[in-house]
């Protein structure tokens, strides 16, 4: 047998140049970055997922009433029992109960798919896609009230200014598209944290989300603020560009590396750039007849969250980060807080049954779905009972369902479980924190390596805790 002529000199000659090539590319990047906050990254290892779609069902949806269910609460309707009370334990700072009047679902229940997933009436369409869900059965999470909980949910803190999730994803990764930002919120509340829900806080204000729209207005009437000029010629806009641009440039010399500066010059090259391209992608006239109906467009009761899907699924598919879709308002009570009429769950569900499906079904037959997160919750769920022996139910951040799909989410299964009634998780527990975690690692970051530095201390998304639930990942 003849001798390799590839001799131990040559390997490592070979592997040199390797480390070489290695240590360009890493210098290369960061190079790309520090000229371009929003350049492409490197994730901290194999990502699942290259972008999140959040559903955000402001308000709270009830899920005993909805994927949660719980036989005993049938059993004992209308019995008066003492509960653990999270208002009195949120004042008195101490375990506390109160006498409540037990209410069972308004909706009857089913199992769905293979998986022989439950779920009640209230959700028809989303049920017939059980085998593509991951349900948690068991989060909770901080706050009582809902302005100190949704803030929890979008940035990891009930008070304090942190920069939202779809934030550090965006300085996570950068942008998988020149052309468009990173992080999009579609029509955003101005409530309960308003901005501060798709903020920056303290990094970088290239990294904030883009708002498009408001929550309680039509989003056909939406669109990016001052994306067009009527007023100049593209060759006219061109020039002033390009001089804006030289300005800009003598004016960075100046004032070397100046982050408020170098974001908002950033941020003046992607409208420029965005101009070109964000109106064609929001654009969903160019849709197929067949394609709207999927998604309820041109029924008076979905029309307008099937909108705000289908442009979710254009911005995942034109290579957008994180969007998150809300399904809300702006008055005092959030959509979902049915404390004194419960049966007004049906009409938000009508609403947003048929899109979200709608939604599930095309990224799916898109191929988009297996690097794509789906996830569908609010803030917190509601309690077994009635609230002041009424016919609505109270907050309930103790436990409470969300469900997963795509991603690398392990499908037509669900992990942890509440008590008997629904009213405390108690089995596989997964704090909102370790939820937020989950989703970095399928995006291929590591929740407790993303950090940035402020006021001399490392700050993250999962402050000091969190953990990946990895029984939940295929």
């Amino acid at each position: 047998m003849n001798a390799s002529p590839y001799t131990r000199r040559h390997a490592l000659q070979s592997l040199a140049c390797g480390f070489g090539s290695l240590a360009f590319a890493g210098i290369a990047q960061r190079a790309a970055a520090a000229a371009n906050p929003l350049t492409a990254r490197l994730p901290h290892h194999e990502p699942r997922a290259k972008s999140v779609i959040f559903l955000f069902m402001q308000g709270g949806v009830s899920h005993v009433d909805s994927f949660d269910y719980k036989p005993l609460l049938a059993e004992k309707d209308g019995q008066l029992l003492n509960f653990n009370d999270a208002r009195k334990i949120a004042n008195s700072g101490k375990r506390e109960e109160s006498t409540q009047r037990v209410m069972k679902s308004l909706w009857p229940y089913a199992q769905h798919g293979q998986s022989g997933r439950w779920g009640s009436e209230l959700f028809p369409e989303m049920a017939r896609h059980a085998d593509d869900l991951t349900f948690i059965h068991s989060m909770h999470t901080e706050g009582i009230a809902h302005g100190p909980a949704t803030l929890f949910l979008h940035c990891g803190s009930t008070q304090f200014i942190r920069p939202s999730m779809g934030s550090w994803v965006s300085y996570g990764l950068g942008t998988a598209n020149d052309n468009l930002p990173s992080f999009v919120s579609l029509s955003p509340s101005a409530g309960n944290g308003g901005p501060r829900n798709y903020g920056n806080a303290f990094l970088p204000p290239v990294f904030q989300g883009t708002g498009i729209g408001k929550a309680g207005t039509p989003i056909i009437d939406a669109t990016i603020r001052n994306l067009t000029n009527a007023k100049l010629s593209p060759a006219e806009q061109r020039r002033n560009f390009e001089l804006f641009q030289e300005l800009n440039a003598e004016q960075l010399k100046k004032s070397p590396g100046d982050a408020e500066l170098e974001a908002v010059l950033a941020s003046y090259e992607l409208a420029w750039r965005m101009q070109n391209n964000a109106p064609d992608v929001l654009d969903l006239n160019k849709e197929t007849e067949a394609t709207k109906k999927l998604y309820g467009i041109g029924e008076s009761k979905t029309d307008n969250f099937g909108r705000q899907c289908l442009m979710a699924r254009r911005l995942v598919e034109s290579g957008v980060r994180y969007i998150q879709v809300t399904y809300g308002d702006n008055t005092a009570n959030p959509a979902w807080d049915q404390h004194s009429n419960m049966p007004k769950h049906k009409d938000h569900a009508l609403a947003v049954d048929k899109p979200v499906a709608g939604l599930l079904e095309d990224l799916k037959a898109r191929g988009l779905l297996e690097d794509t997160i789906v996830w569908w919750g609010g803030e917190f769920g509601r309690t077994p009972y009635a609230e002041k022996n009424g016919t609505g139910r109270d907050h309930n951040a103790g436990g409470f369902t969300v469900w997963l799909a795509g991603g690398g989410f392990k499908p037509g299964t669900s992990y942890g479980a509440t008590d008997d009634w629904g009213h405390l998780a108690v089995e596989n527990k997964v704090h909102m924190h370790d939820l937020h975690a989950t989703i970095l690692h399928q995006l291929g970051l590591d929740h407790e390596k993303l950090t940035y530095r402020f006021d001399g201390r490392d700050y993250r998304l999962t402050d000091i805790h969190g953990h990946v639930v990895k029984e939940v990942l295929t």
